[in-house]
């Protein structure tokens, strides 16, 4: 196996192939905190996508409910208890255990596990489900510590894929222009060895077709310059898709840098399996650090701290205001005023957003049609 570089885990890794990055890396960042599951990103993908036969049980993305909620079931905690230590420099930050190719059995390139068929038919279990009971009337004493919070997920399209490394048949590869990891279905031959590797097991076999499939990250889209259709769909403004750029080549302008490699206030999920994924996500500010620093790795407490500060950060508000504002990929942005301004990769304004949202309260009494008005949230 080769040595790669994860800035991730700020250290180098095993891998079975050569570091390859590419030009530029697709991007998404997911604020939790804002998620009502509402699942218009779900309904948007599968309407688009995997509508056909083969494909009910196929959710390129899904909304899953923590700490019970789970797709396919126990999807997370199947390998991480098959895993070995899964510790963290306290000094350093650096993970000290081992990722999943460097974990992996004799023969094999990525410790896995294959779920069986039954653990795709309960893809609501958990939903709305919280951590514990609230004691009778415990709600009227104020905040009470039993919590719960949704999880979006789609493909990270990862910088070191698990899936792409496990294919003997070399059906999977990497898009040099952007990052988007996808199956070449004409080489797949259906021995399910992805749907193994990828940890966060976001392929998926067609019983129909008999080869697998996955996410694209709405690549005829993305090519158009325009966000995919989860992220445009999402009426709570969660998301955010851009592109990376190079560790050590991060610009200040660029949303998508400021938000995970300059302020670290966007943290990948579960790092330790080592494969770079590339969907990030705000941590949750109502639940227990041991729960979220298993989940998002060491930088959760600072993650918080700066996400709770970031209507007096004038250039961090306006990252933030860059979600669900336009249908557009954002590749610079900045706070010019009292605004916060989006640019395409022609340097075009494609959104320009207040930093303060006006309101408008009309009078109680309107003299002109000599009417009452109530002003209503």
């Amino acid at each position: 196996m080769a040595q790669v570089k994860n800035w991730q885990l700020k250290r180098e890794m095993k891998y079975p192939y050569e570091d390859s990055r590419p030009q530029k890396q697709i991007a998404y960042v997911f604020d939790t905190n804002k998620c009502i599951a509402c699942q218009t990103c779900t309904v948007a993908c599968k309407t688009t996508w995997t509508s056909g036969k083969g494909q009910e049980t196929m959710f390129w993305n899904n909304v899953e409910t923590k700490p019970y909620g789970s797709y396919p079931m126990k999807w997370d905690m199947n390998l991480m208890k098959d895993m070995s230590d899964q510790s963290w420099d306290k000094t350093t930050g650096a993970y000290t255990g081992k990722t999943i190719f460097e974990d992996a059995p004799r023969g094999e390139n990525a410790k896995g596990w294959r779920p069986e068929e039954r653990d795709y038919a309960y893809p609501n279990i958990g939903e709305d489900e919280c951590s514990g009971i609230v004691e009778k009337g415990a709600f009227f004493n104020g905040i009470h510590d039993i919590w719960m919070f949704y999880l979006a997920r789609i493909c990270n399209h990862c910088t070191y894929p698990g899936c792409l490394a496990a294919c003997p048949r070399k059906a999977i590869y990497k898009r040099p222009e952007d990052g988007i990891v996808l199956i070449d279905e004409s080489r797949c031959r259906g021995y399910k060895e992805c749907v193994k590797a990828c940890p966060y097991k976001k392929t998926f076999y067609n019983m129909v077709t008999r080869v697998s499939e996955k996410c694209i990250g709405c690549y005829p889209l993305v090519e158009q310059g325009e966000q995919p259709r989860c992220v445009t769909t999402c009426i709570g403004k969660i998301r955010m898709q851009g592109f990376l750029s190079k560790p050590g080549e991060e610009r200040a302008d660029n949303p998508l840098d400021y938000l995970v490699r300059i302020k670290k206030v966007a943290l990948p999920l579960y790092p330790q399996y080592g494969t770079e994924p590339n969907v990030y996500y705000i941590p949750p500010v109502h639940v227990p650090k041991e729960f979220l620093n298993q989940m998002f790795g060491p930088g959760v407490d600072e993650a918080i701290k700066t996400y709770k500060t970031a209507k007096d950060d004038k250039e961090l508000l306006s990252a933030f205001l860059m979600f669900g504002n336009t249908p557009k990929i954002v590749h610079k942005f900045k706070s010019e005023g009292d605004f916060a301004v989006g640019y395409n990769d022609k340097n075009e304004v494609v959104t320009k957003v207040p930093h303060t949202e006006p309101v408008f309260v009309r009078p109680y009494y309107d003299e002109k049609q000599e009417a009452y008005r109530h002003n209503t949230p």
